[in-house]
Formats: structure tokens, C-alpha cells, sequence
């Protein structure tokens, strides 16, 4: 299964502004879907569906309470089926951290590298490597991949450029 990161339109099958509806319908084809704090549009608590698939999660972020506002792709785990997740035929969970950064640079694209977290605004993909379980580190003592994924609309993480 391969899932293709497409920001700022969304994932494969997940297109952003979808209903909350249309998602949750599509992703239970997927895996078992959750849903939290259904319908709630708050900025502190907003609507969040959770597909939980034996190898992988997918938060999908309903930020108004209707309409798929971002959707965030957890690291798969091994299993029985071949799971890749790429963006630009870039294998995200596959490549090293800081060597993947260095790739979406040499596109041309601003990486805003915070040690645990990245992101590239304008494109609106943001990355973490925090882990909550044993993982493989790189040389700083941090994981050597990233663990999730968040695709967003065009100025999703616009906001950190005024601080760079």
C-alpha cells in the first residue's frame, strides 16, 4: 500500500475540505475508525478521527468540526503488508531525518528545522520525531526517522516564517 503525501491538497483517498463524513466513511475501508470530540469546532479541542489500522495510524484534524482540515500519517509498523509513504518519490519514513530535510531543501523548498520537529510552510508538511517507544537513534541521540507526518493547507505552518 503506498500512501502519497500531496500538500496542500491532502493524502491519497483524503483530500482536505472533504466532509467529516466522506472521511470517516473511506478510512473505515482502511481500518477501524475513532472519532473524537465529534462536531466540536473549539481552537483549545476541535473534532479529530483516528484510523487505526494494524500497521499504521492516520489523525484526520476536523479543525472547523465538518470539513478535513489536515490529516497526519504515523510511521508504519512491519507486518503483512508492504506499507510506503512518500512525498516526490521520497520514501518519508524510510529516509533519515536530517538527510530527508536536506532533500526538501535541495528542492528548494524552506525547511524550518527544530530539532524534534520540522516543518516546510508554504508546502505545509510538518514532521516529528518524537517516538513513544523504543526506536533506532541517529548520531544526536534523537530517532533516526521521522515518526508522523502532518499534511496541511497551503499556510498551515505560515505562521513560523515571521519567526525564522
Amino acid at each position: 500500500m503506498d500512501i502519497e503525501l500531496d500538500p496542500p491538497r491532502g493524502i491519497t483517498g483524503f483530500p482536505l475540505g472533504a466532509t467529516a463524513e466522506s472521511v470517516k466513511a473511506h478510512a473505515s475501508e482502511w481500518g477501524r475508525v475513532k472519532v473524537q470530540d465529534d462536531g466540536v469546532a473549539d481552537p483549545a479541542r476541535y473534532m479529530k478521527a483516528i484510523l487505526l489500522h494494524e500497521q499504521f495510524e492516520v489523525v484526520f484534524h476536523f479543525e472547523d468540526g465538518k470539513t478535513l482540515t489536515a490529516a497526519e500519517v504515523w510511521i508504519p509498523r512491519p507486518g503483512p503488508e508492504e506499507i510506503t509513504v512518500r512525498f516526490r518519490d521520497i520514501d518519508v519514513f524510510r529516509t533519515p531525518a536530517r538527510q530527508l530535510l536536506r532533500q526538501l531543501g535541495d528542492m528548494g523548498l524552506t525547511v524550518l528545522d527544530e530539532g524534534l520537529h520540522a516543518c516546510v510552510p508554504q508546502l505545509s508538511l510538518g514532521f516529528t520525531r518524537e517516538a513513544g517507544h523504543e526506536v533506532p537513534l541517529d548520531t544526536d541521540g534523537e530517532p533516526l526517522y521521522f515518526q508522523a507526518v502532518l499534511t496541511g493547507p497551503t499556510d498551515y505552518y505560515d505562521y513560523k516564517l515571521q519567526g525564522a
